[in-house]
């Protein structure tokens, strides 16, 4: 029995947050004060060095390069959804978010991130023109993480502005703008706007993780959003766990995209499938390989895929992981890569958190 994602909200807006499992220990937001345990008292396994290390540089980065506005991104590549995957670095790192070093930090990529949304449709980005279903996913995600746990009593009072959206309140707005959304498409997936009528699985992977995200956060996801979904995966893959970018004649090989199946499989219980052990099978019978392209996008779902579907595989693709995140890092904490620093930084930092196994996302 999963007791990991039980929240109570009391009537004052304070968050009891009960076990996330072996992921998130115990977090109690009462009177002001926080509990937090460290990434060794989480995982039950020392965390190494070299990820600590690394991980801590990356930190620095990040937090040296937010924009005043509490957004991140550089280029073309910024946005809430680059702003979403920065701010889950920060809350995956075992530092305390209303309290550590980095709780500032936080807390001002989120007031970036519910400041973003549109309040008439929902869509995370949509008020700043960012209207990229990308956006939306991983900023839903870094709502759904943060919920429960960043306490929204300091979210606004701390700028000297009135209550803004709570987060709570500003991720179910995202649900129900991912639902309506999907309501729209014929096909039960999502593009790169929210009135697309054609889909793709690198976006709907975004959107999909972030609704089951919500949904274990406690928040009311509807389940045929979520069963329409499951349904567009399954006919994007293929026997063999190949699965397509944007027709079901299209199904390639891409590692990228069959560990986003995998991962979606895999967290909303679906690991019955033969299509899920096809994903997987195709996952763990290349774990030496290095992915072709997009890099640092692949190894950001493919540890969360391996971890979810088999420990064993996980444990010997990471230690290759941390390795080549360490030779790859900057001397100022970044990783480069056709996303920009700012994304390329985040998900491979991401990547990397699975050792620490704070984010509910990451729980078995």
């Amino acid at each position: 029995m999963n007791v990991g994602r039980l929240r109570h909200i009391l009537t004052d807006g304070l968050k009891i947050v009960a076990p996330y499992g072996c992921a998130f220990s115990l977090i109690v937001m009462l009177s002001g004060n926080s509990v937090a345990q460290y990434p060794s008292a989480m995982s039950g396994d020392p965390v190494p060095r070299d990820v600590r290390e690394t991980y801590e540089k990356g930190l620095q980065y990040l937090a040296s390069t937010q924009s005043e506005d509490g957004s991140w991104g550089e280029g073309g590549y910024k946005g809430p959804g680059v702003t979403g995957m920065a701010v889950m670095t920060f809350l995956a790192s075992g530092e305390d978010p209303n309290f550590g070093i980095y709780s500032s930090h936080i807390r001002r990529g989120l007031r970036s991130i519910i400041g973003s949304q549109d309040s008439e449709t929902g869509i995370l980005g949509g008020k700043a023109g960012h209207t990229s279903m990308y956006h939306h996913g991983f900023a839903m995600l870094a709502l759904a993480e943060a919920y429960g746990a960043v306490d929204d009593r300091t979210l606004w009072s701390e700028v000297g502005e009135e209550r803004g959206r709570s987060i709570g309140e500003s991720l179910e707005l995202a649900v129900r703008g991912a639902v309506t959304s999907q309501k729209n498409n014929k096909f039960g997936g999502w593009r790169y706007g929210p009135d697309a009528k054609d889909a793709d699985t690198s976006v709907s992977g975004a959107v999909m993780v972030g609704l089951l995200a919500a949904k274990n956060a406690g928040i009311d996801v509807p389940d045929e959003a979520i069963n329409r979904g499951i349904s567009y995966f399954l006919s994007m893959t293929g026997d063999k766990g190949n699965v397509a970018y944007s027709g079901p004649s299209s199904h390639g090989d891409s590692m990228a995209r069959s560990s986003i199946a995998a991962l979606i499989y895999a967290i909303d219980k679906r690991k019955d499938m033969p299509k899920y052990r096809a994903v997987l099978q195709s996952l763990t019978s290349r774990l030496d390989q290095s992915p072709p392209s997009y890099p640092r996008y692949t190894q950001y779902y493919e540890a969360q895929a391996l971890f979810q579907g088999d420990p064993d595989a996980w444990r010997r693709w990471n230690e290759r992981l941390i390795r080549e995140l360490k030779e790859e890092q900057l001397d100022d904490g970044q990783f480069t890569g056709s996303y920009g620093a700012t994304v390329e930084t985040s998900l491979g930092l991401l990547a990397m958190a699975l050792n620490y196994r704070f984010l509910p996302i990451y729980e078995r």
